[in-house]
């Protein structure tokens, strides 16, 4: 069961046929999963991670790296350790807000999801400019969420990708910082690690022909957008967005990535899982890692 998740390759490599190509026997369907989204002044603590602990209909699956990387260590699945990517992202704030530096958004709640891309990525990208203290986070909901929410008005910041990042920069808003962020890939354990190889050769091909002609296939952006963008959006202006990277996931990135989520408390002790980077946690196409 393949399900994309704001990112050109899945839909290149479905209508291209790659995935048939491949000799993959499979579902293809979006995203469908509500997301609750909540103004200024109050939480919403259900993020990415949670949906790996509530389970995910997908054989393969995706998320900031973070988020896989710890649940994978509580058992949640396995990490693909062949590949990863890279999203381009950002804070935004309103063309007529007066925040125009980082320094700027000291105690100023910007929107981000919870235990997602944009939480880590925010306080990664935030603390060389402030004090752990100053860093003030609005948990408002997942990606479409958060981009209704500062299209409306309805927060003064917020982090946002994918489409949604160049829906806001076609619209004016600003961004303050960059907070691209690498993705990974969760399996089941019990994967046939056939299909997923199958399924990130389909990927590869359409990862060429979108670095060729990007412009070929920004319009694809539009089957995951909400029918209020649809005319909104003029997809011929959006960049790439997320780009795979086939290498692998390594011990070192896969321990630093533990260790930092770890040191900011992002996590209660009985959530951290386990700490070895074994086929418990993290599987590969090959045995060896080389």
């Amino acid at each position: 069961i393949i399900r994309p998740h704001m990112r050109l390759q899945e839909w290149v490599a479905e209508e291209k046929g790659y995935f048939k190509d491949e000799g993959l026997d499979y579902v293809f369907g979006k995203n469908t999963a509500p997301s609750k989204t909540v103004g200024a002044g109050q939480q919403n603590k259900k993020g990415a991670y949670q949906t790996f602990e509530d389970g995910r209909d997908a054989d393969v699956s995706c998320a900031c790296h973070w988020t896989v990387n710890m649940a994978a260590s509580a058992g949640h699945g396995q990490l693909w350790g062949d590949a990863y990517s890279v999203t381009p992202s950002g804070i935004f704030v309103a063309p007529d807000s007066d925040i125009e530096k980082p320094e700027d958004l000291a105690n100023i709640p910007v929107t981000v999801g919870y235990q997602s891309g944009s939480h880590y990525s925010t306080i990664q990208g935030l603390e060389p400019f402030l004090k752990p203290e100053e860093i003030n986070l609005h948990f408002g909901g997942l990606l479409m969420g958060r981009l209704n929410l500062l299209v409306d008005g309805e927060v003064p910041a917020g982090n946002a990708f994918g489409a949604p990042m160049y829906i806001l920069e076609q619209l004016g808003f600003r961004k303050i910082l960059d907070t691209t962020f690498m993705i990974a890939t969760m399996v089941p354990p019990n994967v046939n690690r056939d299909d997923v190889v199958k399924y990130f050769k389909a990927l590869k091909r359409a990862e060429a022909d979108i670095d060729l002609r990007h412009d070929l296939y920004t319009h694809y952006f539009l089957n995951e957008l909400p029918d209020r963008y649809t005319d909104m959006a003029d997809t011929r202006r959006f960049g790439p967005g997320e780009r795979i990277v086939f290498e692998p996931y390594s011990k070192e990135i896969f321990d630093g990535t533990r260790e930092w989520v770890i040191e900011r408390d992002i996590f209660p002790e009985d959530k951290i899982g386990a700490e070895n980077y074994d086929h418990e946690q993290v599987v590969f196409c090959r045995d060896d890692r080389s």
